[in-house]
């Protein structure tokens, strides 16, 4: 089969569009042929091998494993003896665990839904990582009908999720995003939209009932400024540089967090295919839309990233197979 292989840390300059042995499939796995997949920003971590901390889990000097990829969406070809979820010709999405960016990949049965007809590939692919982590994050706020919400980097794969599951709870939303971007926050259903270039948030009076910062371009103790006495602040993101990345951030958070009336919390990354099937769900049902900024044949994935990296994508950049 074609895969997007690597074999050292760096730049989309390491990726490779080349022959990778198709991969077994196990007895409680099944081998879905792949018809789309996203790229996250914990494939370009991977990819970079940054933060250096991550590589405790890429590998140390060289990736543990060459495939990149983590969110796809496609059809079962092959099933294990023990899979009872699904069967040959299922349409199938969910996350894989940096083995997507291929023609085939094999995962477990628990880690797939079943993908509704009328949610096309290329929106199934988005669900898995960026939908995943913003219905988390909403949770963690504790986001209510009625409550004013912040969203910190509004316009990205994860904030343009965040925005419209707000909006579904019946919050009030704030999104912030750079001056390109404005438009689409607002055609999302953002009540209000900061241009950030133009005005910072954190020096604003208005105060809200959940901060959910997927940019970590602020101090910590600059959000709380803007958080009621009883808000919730939840980060995914920071400051902590090529070695610990978001992880200062985070550590921050947590140890903060007892001793504020403010609820401090960390966002970590969670797999759950009920929460999968939900999301897909709101798709049909019109509640949410993938934002898909642009796709890209597999075998160009390095210029996609190299595009992704140069200038932030409005939502998602899908790769199709």
């Amino acid at each position: 089969m074609k895969a997007i292989v690597y074999e050292k840390y760096g730049s989309a300059d390491v990726l490779r569009y080349t022959d990778a042995d198709k991969p077994s499939v196990g007895d409680d796995e099944v081998l879905v042929r792949v018809s789309a997949a996203s790229i996250n920003h914990g494939d370009l971590f991977a990819m970079r091998g940054s933060p250096r901390l991550g590589r405790l889990a890429f590998g140390i000097g060289r990736p543990r494993q060459n495939v990149l990829g983590r969110a796809v969406a496609g059809t079962v070809d092959a099933a294990g003896r023990d899979v009872t979820r699904f069967k040959v010709g299922d349409e199938v999405f969910g996350e894989v665990n940096q083995r997507g960016f291929a023609e085939y990949v094999a995962a477990k049965q628990t880690l797939l839904a079943a993908k509704p007809a009328e949610v096309t590939f290329e929106q199934a692919a988005t669900l898995p990582v960026a939908a995943e982590t913003a219905l988390r994050a909403l949770r963690l706020g504790a986001v209510a009908p009625g409550g004013k919400v912040l969203v910190n980097g509004a316009s990205g794969g994860v904030g343009t999720f965040a925005v419209q599951l707000a909006k579904k709870l019946g919050a009030q939303v704030t999104g912030v995003c750079s001056t390109r971007n404005v438009d689409l926050v607002r055609s999302i259903g953002a009540d209000h939209v900061i241009d950030y270039t133009r005005e910072d948030v954190t020096r604003g009076k208005v105060l809200f009932d959940a901060v959910i910062d997927l940019v970590g371009n602020h101090r910590l103790s600059a959000f709380r400024r803007v958080l009621t006495p009883k808000g919730v602040y939840v980060s995914s993101s920071g400051s902590g540089g090529p070695v610990l990345g978001p992880i200062p951030r985070l550590v921050a958070a947590t140890l903060v967090s007892p001793f504020v009336s403010q609820r401090l919390r960390g966002l970590f990354a969670t797999h759950d295919v009920e929460d999968l099937a939900h999301l897909a769900a709101l798709v049909v049902a019109g509640r949410i839309t993938p934002v898909i900024e642009r796709t890209y044949p597999l075998c160009e994935t390095p210029d996609a990233i190299r595009s992704l990296e140069a200038e932030h994508a409005r939502g998602k950049i899908v790769l199709t197979v």
